[in-house]
């Protein structure tokens, strides 16, 4: 694992930031693609296109660098198949997938508070696979 850029952020919001485990945390997973890749990657390994097939609006560009900043992070995984044309599958680590709480009250908390419908974890999980 490369090194934790939590430690680095560039404008800490707290004095001590890395002693913040909330800062910490938005340091690694917040931003607009992020959080939408991990929750991808909950339901299922994918390959790069499908990722960003299902992420409108992202471009080529940030969809790779982003996913770099989560495998350097150690939240996800990068399998480069030796076949011709190449295949590379990405997935969650055990540390992407300790996020799945995360992502659940996130998700739930946005169905109750943002869309004003009843939350439904399951309803956002099966529409994604």
């Amino acid at each position: 694992m490369t090194q934790n850029r939590s430690l680095k952020a560039s404008k800490p919001r707290h004095e001590n930031a890395e002693l913040c485990p909330v800062e910490s945390t938005l340091n690694q997973i917040g931003g607009k693609w992020k959080g939408l890749i991990i929750l991808r990657l909950l339901v299922r390994v994918r390959r790069f296109n499908e990722l960003l097939r299902t992420l409108e609006g992202c471009s080529q560009r940030m969809l790779t660098k982003q996913l770099r900043e989560l495998e350097g992070d150690g939240i996800i995984n990068r399998k480069v198949y030796a076949e011709v044309p190449p295949r590379v599958e990405y997935s969650l680590t055990k540390v992407g997938k300790d996020l799945e709480p995360v992502v659940k009250s996130m998700c739930e908390w946005g169905q109750k508070h943002v869309l004003n419908i009843k939350p439904n974890w399951r309803k956002i999980f099966e529409s994604l696979d």
